[in-house]
């Protein structure tokens, strides 16, 4: 088997496109989560707390010098980043939960009887009459 034909059988595996189609939709479900923290969530936290911008805050180690760029600590954005990954945490977690709920309530309904037994235990309440 040539390694062309080895790739497309791998490309055409089930499992290979789903997971491409997951890591699509999960990077686009990253930008609306950064964009959720960004723009609604982090402006009223920082009203809240008297006016702060958690993307400006940070702790300058070493001032700008000509071309050369400050060195700083921007712990702002590292605060973002970890309501980010709260939001997204708790976000899969109600996916998996309404998920394993649903796939309970699938479990726990009973299977309807074989037609021979439902069959037989007509015969058997006719013979009772």
């Amino acid at each position: 088997m040539g390694l062309i034909q080895e790739y497309k059988d791998f490309i055409n595996r089930g499992n290979v496109l789903d997971l491409a189609v997951g890591v699509v939709i999960g990077a686009a479900f990253g930008k609306i989560i950064n964009s959720l923290v960004q723009d609604i969530i982090m402006p009223p936290i920082g009203m809240m707390l008297g006016g702060v911008d958690f993307k400006n805050m940070k702790y300058v180690l070493k001032e700008a010098q000509g071309d050369i760029p400050a060195v700083s600590i921007n712990y702002g954005a590292f605060i973002n980043t970890l309501i980010e990954f709260f939001i997204v945490a708790f976000v899969i977690f109600l996916v998996v939960r309404a998920y394993n709920n649903m796939k309970k309530k699938e479990e726990t309904a009973p299977a309807p009887p074989p037609a021979s037994e439902v069959l037989l235990t007509e015969i058997r309440d006719l013979l009772k009459k």
